[in-house]
């Protein structure tokens, strides 16, 4: 599998990405990349369940960037095509991070390469997604970014 690189062009979350501000999904900057399409996964590890899901998105024509403030329908056509699932808030698109006062919360961003649509209905949950894109990932990257109150 090969390498993608991930960037969001900071480490410490603007407010316009948290909860707190605009709650808005933010720009991601890929390097490296060399699939069709891409699917986005954001981890909230310090929410209960270790791998709890703030946003999840596919189908995601692969582009150099993905567009900051993507809309939080289960289905997109602008700024880009996406489809967006179930967050284990249960919300469709992004939710930003909001730790509680004096807390320090870190997001994982991970962003699939794939090689091919994947054949799932908008609003599909982390699991329908992650099972869905079996033998269908070559390009892996992730980055991270923290969040304080």
């Amino acid at each position: 599998m090969e390498k993608l690189t991930v960037n969001l062009g900071f480490v410490e979350f603007p407010p316009t990405h948290t909860g707190d501000g605009q709650n808005l999904s933010p720009l991601i900057r890929l390097a490296n990349l060399k699939s069709p399409y891409l699917a986005v996964f954001a981890f909230n590890p310090f929410e209960p369940g270790c791998s709890f899901c703030a946003w999840i998105a596919w189908d995601i024509p692969a582009d150099h960037r993905i567009p900051a403030g993507l809309p939080p329908m289960p289905e997109i056509d602008h700024p880009i095509h996406a489809v967006q699932g179930t967050n284990d808030y249960g919300e469709t698109g992004y939710r930003g991070p909001a730790p509680p006062p004096g807390e320090t919360h870190r997001y994982l961003f991970k962003v699939y390469g794939l090689d091919a649509k994947l054949d799932i209905p908008p609003g599909s949950d982390k699991h329908a997604v992650i099972e869905a894109m079996k033998g269908h990932v070559i390009q892996y990257g992730d980055t991270k970014a923290v969040c304080q109150r």
